[in-house]
């Protein structure tokens, strides 16, 4: 019988997708350019635009923990596959924490579009909690509304709410600072994603990421009220919860679910989100120098097309061709084996192409005239 190689759930996830990749990476972006803002503001100083932005609460990935990701990822999935009936009340409450604090962060500028004509940007200050403004509280208030119906229901539009925010946030606090990296930390979770999908099953006689991924856990309310013996009837009418550790979308027809894992959003995320903040790094050291030319053996055409744009084709291509994959074996794909290839070989043959390897392989960012502040001064 002819089936479709794609249909309606993974038509949205492929769009889900690719709108959080492009939001997180421009929310990434905007987040740059406030704290250039800021660093103008509290310098004399002239400087050039640094992309490694010096907000505390932004993670740079280095070379080291790029290799070792992939080593303490398989270590978390061991443990989540083995013991997850001792840790799923932890884990469970961590996660959800998390996905409060994500999930307003994603609300954030909805928040500030909404209270800006009715209160000033003041902030209330929360004695030894911090000082908020009046649309940080807004998207708190809603997060931990919403965190709360999806404990006591379950439903999976709510998880996949939540690991939007996980996702954004993710992409937009998390940062790469070079190509090399990007090439380690990718390479290193292709190995690890193959392995775990298509092998693990040799050694552990069952799929564990696929095993990890779709286990649901027991809901915080059932174990509370079994602790505390309330009542048959307190608590335990409330359903396990499916973790917002991927995205889900149910068929047409209702009779299944497509599944995206968040990982396979947030490190080619991560990637997309580098090349956008290079774009704009080379788009303004062009203009500084007048709008010097590119290499002679590269059309003007060629000079136009951007890092982020190839390697967004690429992303939906290798999407495309993972879910396909999919549908023709029958089974689980292990996504980045066809995320990585189809986003980091375009990038780096335009990147060879247009004459930038060498600058983006390493610290593209960083000013390479150390002296240039102090002669200035």
């Amino acid at each position: 019988r002819a089936y479709s190689l794609v249909d309606s759930s993974q038509v949205s996830t492929f769009l889900i997708s690719i709108l959080l990749i492009v939001y997180g990476s421009f929310r990434s972006l905007n987040m740059d350019f406030e704290n250039q803002d800021k660093e103008k503001d509290n310098s004399s100083a002239a400087g050039s635009f640094n992309g490694n932005s010096t907000n505390n609460s932004i993670q740079t990935i280095d070379s080291t923990q790029a290799l070792f990701l992939p080593i303490g990822a398989s270590v978390s999935l061991l443990v989540m596959f083995f013991f997850f009936d001792s840790v799923q009340v932890v884990f469970t409450i961590c996660t959800a924490v998390l996905a409060t604090i994500a999930f307003a962060f994603l609300l954030l500028p909805m928040c500030q579009y909404l209270t800006r004509p009715c209160s000033p940007q003041n902030k209330i200050s929360f004695g030894c909690c911090g000082r908020f403004t009046a649309a940080e509280l807004l998207s708190f208030s809603l997060s931990v509304m919403l965190v709360l119906i999806w404990v006591l229901t379950g439903h999976w539009l709510l998880m996949d709410a939540l690991a939007m925010g996980l996702c954004v946030a993710m992409i937009a606090f998390v940062r790469l600072p070079s190509l090399k990296v990007s090439c380690l930390l990718l390479s290193g979770l292709l190995i690890y994603d193959v392995f775990w999908v298509f092998f693990s099953a040799y050694i552990f006689n069952s799929n564990v990421m696929v095993k990890v991924a779709t286990q649901p856990a027991d809901n915080p309310l059932d174990v509370l009220s079994r602790k505390l013996h309330l009542g048959p009837n307190v608590g335990r009418d409330v359903p396990r919860l499916s973790l917002p550790g991927k995205l889900v979308f149910p068929s047409s027809t209702g009779s299944h679910f497509s599944m995206l894992g968040i990982g396979d959003i947030v490190m080619p995320g991560l990637l997309l989100c580098f090349v956008l903040r290079y774009d704009n790094y080379k788009k303004q050291a062009n203009s500084d120098s007048c709008g010097a030319p590119g290499p002679g053996n590269i059309s003007g055409r060629m000079q136009k097309v951007s890092y982020f744009h190839c390697t967004l084709i690429g992303y939906f291509v290798g999407l495309l061709t993972a879910t396909v994959a999919s549908r023709i074996h029958r089974a689980a794909q292990p996504a980045l084996l066809y995320l990585v290839p189809f986003t980091l070989l375009p990038l780096l043959t335009m990147a060879y192409l247009k004459g930038d390897l060498r600058r983006m392989w390493s610290e593209p960012f960083h000013s390479k005239s150390g002296s240039s502040r102090f002669l200035e001064v």
